[in-house]
């Protein structure tokens, strides 16, 4: 079984928010789950808020050796673009969601805009807040 991670688990994982950050270090230590560069994006600028440029830099750092990054190319835009037309989500959460789908991976999170969808979604979904 493969994981992708929007970055509900990540920031989670970074603020050593239970239980998703113990299950977040222990998928990162045995493998390197697949990341979009969108949820990238939104993990650097969400920690340059709350922790300032510095630490985001560092954590970005510190994460893309440990993640497979992805980089959206057309096909993943459109299927981004098709499951935000259809599902009232962020466009981040639906291009995890894409990736997820496309890869065949579980996409872990604790995002309620994913998990209250979670049965109508093209991948399987791992509720990671409990």
């Amino acid at each position: 079984m493969s994981f992708c991670l929007d970055s509900w688990p990540v920031l989670s994982w970074l603020d050593g928010d239970e239980p998703a950050a113990d299950l977040v270090d222990e998928i990162l230590s045995r493998e390197r789950p697949v990341m979009s560069w969108i949820n990238l994006v939104e993990v650097y600028y969400r920690t340059i808020r709350d922790h300032g440029k510095e630490e985001a830099n560092r954590t970005l750092d510190e994460l893309r050796p440990r993640v497979t990054e992805h980089l959206p190319g057309v096909s993943a835009m459109r299927a981004a673009a098709n499951l935000k037309a259809f599902y009232p989500m962020a466009l981040a959460d639906c291009f995890a969601v894409a990736l997820a789908a496309s890869e065949g991976a579980v996409l872990l999170t604790g995002d309620p805009e994913i998990i209250d969808q979670a049965e109508s979604l093209p991948c399987e979904v791992q509720d990671l807040r409990s």
